[in-house]
């Protein structure tokens, strides 16, 4: 029991410490946040924020490639077989809210990557990430067949929409929030523009 309540703890601490530099990262930015104050805010010894952490671009690397984006999406229950339009906006809908709940793509990812390649790489990362899980969606939810590299095409096509842009001020972060709680009525005519194209004839 001491042990497993060992295990969790030494856990929590983690999460803290990833929470903490989560919300100074954004505020602050990478470079104007001491890890004494990551330290102080995840109430931390100072020492166990660099025994998870040798250094504090290993924390941003860490923060950077689990907290950003598609793999904190399942994408089965998002798709409506025959309905490729709805599905793709089920989709989107989805990751909006992911990126809305987290400071990581929404500040943190677009004001550090051109400084720390670290954080160039996972965006990267996430974002073919992204193009598979829509790939996924796509697949499942088309009533025929689709070539691969039209599937593909589609694919990025969708990703270079959804993705969300820099933030520079308030008025711009409002106006993402906006379109998070609207039912995506802006994507709708595209999603079909994309679908009815995609289903358009033979690759």
């Amino acid at each position: 029991m001491k042990r497993q309540q060992t295990v969790e703890n030494v856990g929590e601490a983690r999460t803290r410490i990833l929470d903490a530099a989560e919300s100074l990262f954004a505020q602050r930015g990478f470079d104007a946040t001491a890890t004494s104050a990551i330290a102080e805010a995840a109430a931390v010894p100072k020492g166990l924020l660099f025994y998870y952490f040798p250094s504090k671009k290993d924390m941003l690397a860490s923060l950077v490639g689990e907290r950003l984006g598609p793999g904190r999406i399942d994408p089965d229950p998002l798709i409506e077989p025959g309905n490729p339009v709805r599905s793709l906006l089920n989709l989107s809908q989805k990751l909006f809210r992911v990126q809305a709940d987290s400071d990581v793509i929404r500040v943190i990812v677009w004001r550090e990557q051109h400084s720390h390649p670290e954080v160039k790489a996972k965006l990267a990362a996430h974002r073919r990430a992204l193009y598979a899980t829509i790939e996924k969606v796509l697949a499942g939810s088309l009533h025929i067949p689709v070539g691969s590299k039209r599937l593909r095409a589609a694919a990025l096509a969708w990703g270079a929409i959804v993705t969300t842009p820099p933030l520079e001020d308030e008025s711009i972060e409002s106006t993402s929030r906006e379109q998070m709680d609207d039912p995506l009525e802006h994507l709708t005519s595209l999603a079909e523009l994309l679908c009815a194209g995609l289903q358009d004839g033979s690759e």
